[in-house]
C-alpha cells in the first residue's frame, strides 16, 4: 500500500522565493469523492497522474499514484471532473536535508500559498525555515479536495 506522510504550513513571508526553482503550473480536478477517498487527475507540464488518496485528516494517508497519458488526462479533466479545477504553481525549495513544495494557488483559490513537506516517517525530525508560518496539517480546509467545493476566495 502507498503511504503519504506530509505536513502542511502557511507561509510567514516571501523569503522562500530566494531559493525556489522556476516552478511548474499544475491543473487538477477531482473525479469522485466519498467518505473514504478521493480520485484526482493532475497535469503538470508534460506529466499526468491519476491519484487516489484516503480522506484521512492528518500527516499520514494512503496514496496511490499512476502515470497516465496527458491527452487522456486532459479529456478526463474536461469531461469527468468536478469544477472548479485546482490551479496552482508548485515551487521547490531545498532547506537543509529536505525539499519543500510551495503551492501558489490561482483561480478560485488565488491568494492562498501552502508549503508542504513529505517525510519518511511521522516522527521524522526536521527544521522549519524562517518563512514557515502556522501548521495546517490537521485543518481540512487546506486540502485540495476541499478547495474545490469551498474555495479560498469564499472564506
Amino acid at each position: 500500500m502507498g503511504i503519504e506522510i506530509e505536513r502542511k504550513y502557511l507561509i510567514a513571508n516571501d523569503s522562500w522565493q530566494e531559493n525556489a526553482d522556476e516552478g511548474i503550473q499544475m491543473i487538477q480536478g477531482y473525479m469522485s469523492s466519498n467518505d473514504k477517498s478521493s480520485v484526482r487527475i493532475r497535469v503538470n507540464g508534460e506529466i499526468a497522474n491519476l491519484n487516489i488518496k484516503s480522506k484521512t485528516i492528518g500527516a499520514q494517508r494512503s496514496e496511490f499514484d499512476y502515470l497516465i497519458p496527458v491527452a487522456e488526462a486532459m479529456e478526463m479533466l474536461e469531461t469527468l471532473c468536478n469544477k472548479p479545477f485546482i490551479k496552482k504553481t508548485r515551487y521547490h525549495v531545498k532547506f537543509q536535508d529536505h525539499t519543500w513544495e510551495i503551492d501558489v494557488f490561482a483561480g478560485e483559490n488565488q491568494g492562498l500559498i501552502v508549503a508542504e513537506l513529505e517525510l519518511n516517517s511521522v516522527d521524522e525530525n526536521f527544521v522549519l525555515p524562517d518563512w514557515i508560518g502556522k501548521e495546517v496539517t490537521d485543518d481540512p480546509r487546506y486540502y485540495n479536495i476541499c478547495l474545490v467545493s469551498h474555495p479560498y476566495k469564499d472564506w
